[in-house]
């Protein structure tokens, strides 16, 4: 590296103007990420600025003045040398670090896989029809490993199947053969090797946050001490509400089962009573028909009527259940639609 602090040694304007910039940029912001963006064409890192604007500013230059910019920033901010090399990045943000990466982990984009390239993962190839028609490209697929045939005149993979293991090198043939079944096994884009913040170093793993795991685990907390409150019957602004609901209705069924004449029970009390004279008068009548009076004989018989109806209206009930079941079908159909239109 060259030394630009010696005077006597003629170094570019252009080069002490660039590394002049990235300090500016490193004071101005309260963080900044090393990134690479190996495999991301010009045109593409032009694209990505655009969509940070107003949220980041993206800085690409060599190496060795980003490295000069850092350390000449004072030794915290020298430690993020060690994450400079290959195609390297500088990113600069006001936003929190997870939300930066976030940002970054939004840059990424399908890409097809070169030959020689390690698979990041398991790349399978699915059943089914590819839409080409009889000809070279079949025996391409056949030599790439993967089990195609013709079907309805055109060529279909005859199973689902693993035509590469994670960590495998990818073959020439097979690489050729994705790209012509559009399936993208990489991932390109700016990816963070660190952040730096007031001294403090984030690496990737410790940015990648689940967002939907932590919201449904807050969620199941609010739950668990809402559930614990009521319970254990401690007041709060948010189940107050709830406690009381509970309270009066173990005051009502205690007047029930204790016989206390309230107001708010009598109703009960005496639908209760109705039903076990009823009850008692149905055991007197069956052994001796003069035991009760025409009134409650009456009452009787309607009860009988009713009972002896129940299992016709049952019977009925079961044989009107397809057309139930098809608008309860008709209902899901509507709710479905409802969900599509809304998202």
């Amino acid at each position: 590296m060259k030394d630009f602090s010696n005077p006597s040694e003629h170094i570019p304007q252009w080069k002490v103007e660039e590394i002049a910039n990235i300090k500016e940029l490193v004071k101005s912001y309260r963080i900044f990420g090393v990134l690479s963006f190996e495999g991301i064409m010009a045109d593409q890192i032009q694209s990505m600025r655009r969509n940070l604007r107003g949220s980041a500013v993206l800085k690409v230059s060599r190496n060795t003045l980003i490295d000069r910019a850092f350390d000449e920033c004072g030794d915290d901010v020298a430690k993020m040398k060690e994450y400079v090399s290959e195609q390297t990045a500088v990113i600069f943000t006001n936003e929190n670090p997870f939300k930066l990466y976030k940002m970054l982990e939004q840059t990424k984009t399908p890409s097809p896989i070169k030959a020689g390239a390690l698979a990041p993962h398991d790349i399978i190839v699915e059943k089914g029809p590819t839409g080409f028609p009889p000809g070279p490209v079949l025996g391409e697929l056949q030599s790439a490993g993967i089990p195609v045939g013709v079907d309805g005149g055109k060529i279909a993979v005859k199973e689902t199947k693993t035509v590469c293991k994670a960590g495998e090198k990818v073959s020439q043939k097979l690489a050729a053969a994705l790209t012509k079944l559009e399936i993208y096994p990489m991932e390109v884009g700016l990816i963070m090797r660190a952040a730096f913040e007031d001294g403090s170093i984030y690496m990737p793993e410790d940015l990648a946050i689940d967002e939907t795991k932590y919201f449904n685990d807050f969620v199941s907390g609010v739950q668990s001490a809402f559930n614990l409150s009521v319970n254990a019957a401690y007041p709060t602004k948010c189940n107050i509400e709830t406690l009381l609901a509970k309270a009066n209705s173990e005051a009502v069924n205690l007047g029930v089962n204790a016989v206390i004449f309230a107001p708010e029970v009598m109703d009960t009390l005496l639908a209760k009573a109705n039903g076990e004279m009823m009850s008692v008068a149905g055991i007197a009548a069956s052994k001796d028909g003069a035991a009760v009076d025409d009134e409650i004989s009456a009452a009787l018989g309607s009860a009988a009527a009713a009972a002896a109806a129940a299992p016709v209206a049952a019977a009925e009930t079961v044989a009107a259940e397809p057309e139930a079941a098809e608008e309860e079908s008709s209902e899901e159909d509507g709710m479905a639609g409802l969900g599509a239109l809304f998202g």
